[in-house]
């Protein structure tokens, strides 16, 4: 049996699909691709929880209702199949025509009826899948460009949606909760925002002790802030610092994720 995590992660994703299915190339990002779709159903699960009249109620984004969320999240899926294309055709084609665009393409999908917005993130999601599982493996590794300008492997892609299916699930603010996300997401999770912070030169005084982890210390004499693990990535995703301590009484606010 093989040792190697991404050929074990691509075995055990063939075992769920059975035969007849079509497989992910050997060269793809197998243990993000497993994340996504978990998230991807996660997000599923929760969103076909709530009622169409549920849709309405606001989500833990300042101005964004749960219908928003959702409008968001498939359209990061058509908007991802783009870079895919991209990758697979040699045409450069963007995520979005430029940031006014995707915002009011969010505001237009939150107005949709309500089994709109669902056939919209179920055909979006289908259709990112199959670009995935289509895409030759010399491709995977083709720079293609994202909404914030950094070029990046497309093979990044699977990692985009993965952060943002976990994450906007608990948007919906329906029960989803970080205690849910794999152990290893939620360290994933913390290293991609401070990977971004640094991008961006933010400076940040705090040190960062989750539980069971190795503190972070961020920038100097600024305060400890300790929690477990999931209450820690909530707080450095800007979703609430409940359940944190300060060594100072006071959790710092923090700069943006993107």
């Amino acid at each position: 049996m093989s040792t190697d995590p991404d050929e074990a992660a691509r075995a055990a994703l063939r075992e769920r699909q059975g035969p007849g299915a079509r497989y992910d190339s050997p060269d793809a990002p197998a243990g993000e691709l497993a994340w996504a779709r978990l998230g991807t159903a996660y997000f599923a699960r929760r969103l076909n929880e709530l009622t169409d009249a549920e849709l309405e109620a606001p989500s833990l984004l300042p101005g964004w209702s749960r219908r928003h969320v959702v409008a968001h999240v498939g359209y990061n899926a058509r908007a991802l199949s783009r870079l895919l294309q991209w990758a697979r055709t040699g045409v450069e084609t963007p995520m979005y025509a430029s940031p006014q665009q995707r915002d009011a393409e969010i505001r237009r999908g939150g107005t949709l009826p309500a089994h709109a917005l669902r056939s919209l993130f179920a055909h979006t999601v289908a259709h990112l899948d199959v670009e995935w599982r289509d895409l030759p493996g010399a491709a995977w590794d083709v720079e293609v460009r994202t909404a914030q300008g950094r070029l990046v492997p497309v093979r990044e892609t699977a990692w985009m949606r993965a952060r943002e299916v976990w994450v906007h699930a608990v948007d919906l603010d329906n029960g989803a909760d970080m205690r849910d996300f794999p152990p290893d997401l939620l360290g994933a999770i913390a290293s991609d925002v401070l990977r971004a912070w640094r991008r961006r030169g933010e400076r940040v005084d705090v040190t960062v002790a989750a539980a069971g982890r190795d503190p972070v210390v961020l920038g100097a004499g600024g305060p400890i802030v300790s929690g477990t693990m999931p209450d820690a990535v909530r707080w450095l995703v800007g979703r609430g610092a409940d359940e944190l301590t300060s060594s100072t009484g006071v959790i710092p606010a923090l700069p943006r994720w993107f």
